[in-house]
């Protein structure tokens, strides 16, 4: 039966024993759909012994439900789980499945091979040692195929192999097989890939997978799971490296302990090692090491451990325990690359968190250098990213952080970004370098800080940001409120959207990429105000929740007042004072909000006025009057 000897033998804690020091290769299939990468992950399995008998029966019996090969066995239904999957007979998800042979062990991922879901295959990728890529044999090298070995390149994936499939329904052709690896190979070449193997394979009929065919005489290569076996893993490469410990969180059972938890990403530490704690720079000495097991000599690239200091100093999630003679480097401003996965385009400027190793931050990107042809390698003028685009592009982050190369480190160098306002993971990212600029622009430090200049004015400092569609009133509410605080002997200013647009945006248009500069200009000139200790009143559309909440993360705590002058759209309309809705409708005003660009309303604001409900003059005081007392 398909049941592992070992487990047979009703030890399975012999079994697990057997292969705990083998290596683990962490493995990914891709290519374009329908190249049989599902089918490919089952018959290996099937032919490795690794079905137990009860899902070898679930098999037999869903191949003859809604099996798509006749009588035989669908191996494909082996790794494709989702109900959709199995209707469609498409991969959707990523897949994982584990199996060892008496050489090796491995996690292998079964990706999704749809253009819509290259970003599923992009997650897969990130943690893989090796890629099989599948081409049909009928087909060759498609776009697909070049788009995700492109990705798995850019992934730091240094072993591959072409698995050229389906070779049973073109009749074993050698000349056909040295076609597409040609070609491939001349592609891959041309991206960088140097270890690139090639193999004639059949899933549906096994050949080359497990043990060799003889429909490929002319063939004298490995088998692909030979191959697989082969394959170094780089967990060794890892611990050569200079040490690294991403803080994931402050161990603080008691008042006698604090440690510093995390996983080592590179290097090995112990006991005496002296480290430094980034970004701050703070070094100290490695007290202990401790684990769940008790404490260790000496810990290792992989291993969770918490870390004890010597010294009583600042540390926390998100720095970065390092070797102190060898530490990463700290910017804020890098040169990446941008895999893009969302439906949404890029919007350049726009505000993002970027999570990388357990560090969060917000962060823009500005507007790409280039975007890249995944089929010439040609680098394409571009202002955005759609769906899985490739480009380069600057980034710049709101706070310092500690970052290595991506191809020095997945950990601190690959990176995701996400939307604030959704929190969905909008891009996958690579840190190529640090941009110079970064490291030479410093915050000069102050004798006068924000607190005297605050308390010289007697007051605290405030942004009353007015949100609301043009015509709601924002600009005659803040003016009133302006009005009632210098009566009352506050150092205040205003803001206005159409005055600042005759001056500092005088160059900005109405294009959503535009808008959200504007309010990015508009947010950083706030929080100057802010710091002379001012209160600053601003009347601005301000479209987009994200911009928003990017002001609000500008501000201390408390700083920030969001004030939604809630009106409708048929009554702004009919105020028209300006005549803008009107130009709007007759279509000569483009990109005009409420009509043909979003208008996204405060979800929670501090203050929300329907001025359908009271006048200019009573919004103007219980404004005043919530904010100021």
């Amino acid at each position: 039966m398909f049941v592992p000897e070992a487990l047979i033998a009703e030890d399975i804690g012999a079994y697990l024993a057997a292969h705990a020091d083998k290596s683990l290769l962490r493995v990914i299939t891709c290519g374009s759909v329908d190249d049989g990468k599902s089918t490919l992950i089952g018959r290996l399995l099937y032919d490795s012994k690794q079905i137990f008998d009860d899902q070898l029966s679930a098999l037999e019996a869903d191949s003859k439900r809604v099996g798509t090969q006749g009588a035989g066995i669908d191996f494909a239904l082996l790794v494709d789980g989702l109900a959709a999957e199995r209707e469609q007979g498409i991969t959707i998800d990523v897949a994982y499945r584990f199996f060892a042979t008496e050489r090796a062990k491995f996690i292998i991922a079964d990706c999704p091979g749809h253009e819509q879901y290259t970003r599923n295959m992009v997650t897969g990728a990130s943690t893989a040692d090796a890629a099989i890529v599948l081409v049909d044999a009928r087909k060759g090298v498609l776009t697909q195929t070049r788009r995700h070995s492109y990705l798995a390149k850019l992934l730091g994936i240094r072993h591959v192999m072409l698995a050229v499939n389906k070779m049973d329904l073109i009749g074993f052709d050698q000349a056909v097989f040295d076609t597409i690896v040609g070609e491939y190979r001349a592609f891959a070449e041309e991206i960088g890939l140097e270890a690139v193997a090639a193999v004639p394979i059949s899933g549906l009929g096994g050949d080359n997978i497990t043990t060799a065919s003889a429909n490929t005489p002319w063939y004298g290569g490995p088998t692909l799971l030979g191959w697989l076996e082969d394959v170094e893993v780089v967990a060794e490469a890892e611990q050569a490296r200079s040490f690294r410990l991403p803080v994931q969180w402050v161990n603080r059972p008691n008042l006698d302990f604090r440690g510093f938890a995390g996983t080592i990403s590179g290097g090995s530490v112990a006991p005496g090692d002296a480290v430094r704690v980034l970004p701050g720079g703070r070094t100290s000495t490695v007290a202990r090491v401790v684990t769940a097991d008790g404490d260790l000599a000496r810990a290792v690239a992989g291993q969770a451990v918490t870390l004890t200091l010597t010294d009583e100093i600042d540390c926390s999630r998100g720095n970065v325990i390092a070797a102190a003679a060898d530490p990463p480097q700290v910017a804020d401003q890098f040169e990446t690359t941008l895999v893009w996965m969302a439906e949404e385009a890029l919007l350049p400027g726009r505000s993002y968190l970027m999570k990388i190793g357990t560090q969060t931050v917000a962060a823009t990107v500005a507007a790409p250098k280039y975007q890249i042809n995944v089929n010439t390698m040609e680098q394409m003028a571009a202002k955005t990213l759609e769906l899985n685009a490739i480009g380069v592009a600057a980034v710049t982050t709101a706070a310092p952080i500690v970052f290595e190369a991506y191809a020095d480190s997945r950990e601190l160098g690959g990176f995701i970004l996400i939307d604030r306002v959704t929190n969905a993971t909008v891009a996958a990212g690579m840190v190529n370098f640090a941009l110079r600029r970064s490291q030479n622009i410093h915050l000069q430090a102050m004798s006068i800080g924000r607190e005297a200049m605050a308390q010289l004015k007697n007051q605290q400092p405030k942004v009353l940001w007015l949100t609301g569609l043009s015509g709601a009133g924002k600009s005659t509410i803040a003016d009133l409120v302006a009005k009632q605080l210098h009566r009352m002997n506050r150092h205040v200013f205003l803001l206005d959207g159409d005055n600042v647009r005759h001056g500092l945006n005088k160059d900005l248009g109405f294009t959503d990429a535009d808008r959200i500069e504007n309010i990015r200009r508009v947010g950083e000139v706030a929080k100057l105000m802010t710091d002379a200790g001012l209160i600053v009143i601003t009347a601005f559309i301000s479209p987009f929740r994200a911009e928003r909440a990017m002001v609000r993360s500008m501000m201390a705590p408390g700083e920030f007042v969001e004030i939604h002058v809630d009106t409708s759209l048929a009554a702004a309309e009919a105020r028209d004072v300006k005549g803008l809705y009107a130009k709007a409708r007759a279509g000569t005003l483009k990109n005009f909000t409420g009509i043909d660009s979003p208008y996204e309303a405060p979800e929670a604001p501090e203050i929300r006025i329907d001025t359908s409900l009271m006048s200019a003059e009573d919004a103007a005081m219980m404004i005043v009057d919530r904010v100021i007392g």
